[in-house]
């Protein structure tokens, strides 16, 4: 399939050389998706698709279009690129925009380094059927789980080829394995539920079906009889489940459009602190086996590891070539695309410092406070950098987990909570962003 995704993207740029334009770029993805859930131990859905989408962007100077389909048949794609060339000439000039110089392009990249194509077979659908079934079977078998909201199994693997008029073609592709389970305790108004999933690159890593269900149902029951807290000033602990959010909110500030617009709370901040004294982010796209790995970015430049905050300091910003040329700087290779868009900045892999505490060490420092495990609804001020979002756990009182709660609100100050923020040792090493359990003092609860 390779082979053909790239002799898609070269016809493409043929018809757009020959439909007038002055440079292009073509963008081929290829995908076969599965998906199985069960519900009381009988088939509910059995999902595939397959599907092969094609993409070009022309300029013509200062001006850009992007168009795309699903067909690939010659015709369609000398009408694609007739139409990018016609919208181009009506688009309004955009100074910044435009492909990398040659020298820029990535070269001799390692696709086996990566590992990110299970070579092994497809799964047939009974075997994701067979791992919903034991993830649901091992769920309700813990005492206390009234029912099994959904238990759900998949296998995908895409495809990607990207070629330019200045020289670029490459392409890779990837596959993740996935198991989920969603458990609910209780009755009625009384219902309170949890979930536990994961997904790999390669199937032979995925954990055991019955254990992905199993701490589902625990963590359903443990939510059983949840309440509001009492409202007023205290720490709260991020669960490592739900702490990644927390600098998802530091990536999208450091965002290269977000910068380039003012629209972020760390506009000011390149050289300042933003994390406490010792800590870093690093971005990695060369991790192996992990989903979010590639070998270049969706511009061609070459990716690579790289600190974005150092001994807490910030360090750089997240860019792809348009908002490098508007800041006056240098892409990061973040581009990101799909078919239908131009690129646009994106990170990839990130690692936060690990500390030396578990969990249960930054409860007992917390003492009394809350333990955050899921966040509902978001509400984030981009330029102020205000946060509250709703959220649910357990109290903490004594550095002990007493009860459940419910029906609640978290907010502060990004700048402030992210500056004050002290970690544990939990971050889970297959994950594409690893941020571990996290402890912010001085937030305010809204419960009861």
């Amino acid at each position: 399939m390779t082979d053909r995704l790239a002799d898609l993207t070269g016809a493409l740029l043929h018809a757009a050389r020959k439909a007038g334009a002055e440079a292009a770029d073509a963008i081929a993805v290829a995908g076969t998706s599965l998906s199985i859930d069960v519900r009381a131990g009988v088939l509910e859905q059995a999902e595939r698709s397959e599907g092969l989408d094609i993409g070009l962007r022309v300029m013509l100077g200062a001006r850009q279009a992007c168009v795309s389909a699903s067909d690939i048949s010659p015709r369609t794609m000398e009408e694609m690129a007739a139409r990018a060339v016609a919208m181009a000439r009506e688009a309004p000039q955009d100074p910044h925009a435009g492909l990398a110089e040659p020298g820029q392009l990535a070269q001799g990249w390692n696709l086996a380094a990566l590992d990110l194509d299970d070579p092994s077979p497809e799964p047939a659908p009974a075997a994701l059927e067979e791992d919903a079934r034991r993830a649901e079977a091992a769920a309700l078998a813990v005492a206390g789980v009234s029912q099994v909201q959904a238990s759900s199994a998949g296998y995908g693997r895409r495809e990607i080829h990207l070629a330019a008029t200045n020289g670029f073609s490459g392409g890779y592709a990837r596959t993740q394995r996935s198991t989920s389970c969603v458990a609910i305790t209780g009755e009625g108004t009384a219902m309170e539920r949890d979930w536990h999933g994961e997904a790999r690159v390669h199937q032979a890593d995925l954990p055991d079906a019955e254990e992905i269900g199993r701490l589902a149902g625990m963590r359903a029951v443990a939510r059983s009889g949840a309440r509001k807290p009492k409202t007023g000033a205290y720490p709260v602990v991020f669960d490592e489940r739900i702490a990644s959010s927390l600098i998802g909110h530091l990536l999208g500030a450091i965002n290269g459009t977000a910068v380039a617009r003012g629209a972020s709370w760390l506009r000011d901040a390149m050289g300042a602190p933003v994390l406490p004294d010792g800590l870093d982010l690093i971005e990695d796209p060369l991790r192996p086996r992990i989903g979010n790995s590639r070998p270049f970015d969706a511009e061609g430049l070459q990716t690579g590891r790289r600190a974005l905050v150092e001994k807490g300091v910030l360090q750089g910003w997240v860019l792809d070539l348009a908002t490098a040329r508007k800041l006056g700087l240098q892409s990061t290779a973040n581009a990101m695309r799909g078919t239908g868009a131009p690129p646009a900045p994106g990170t990839t892999n990130v690692a936060l410092t690990a500390g030396s505490a578990s969990r249960e060490d930054l409860l007992r420092e917390m003492g009394t406070g809350l333990l955050v495990t899921s966040l509902i609804g978001a509400s984030i001020n981009p330029t102020t950098g205000d946060y509250s979002r709703g959220a649910s756990g357990f109290w903490v009182q004594g550095g002990e987990i007493v009860w459940p709660v419910n029906e609640c609100t978290i907010a502060g100050n990004l700048r402030e909570m992210l500056r004050s923020i002290v970690p544990a040792n939990d971050a889970r090493a297959h994950l594409s962003t690893r941020v571990p359990s996290l402890l912010v003092s001085g937030l305010t609860l809204a419960g009861e």
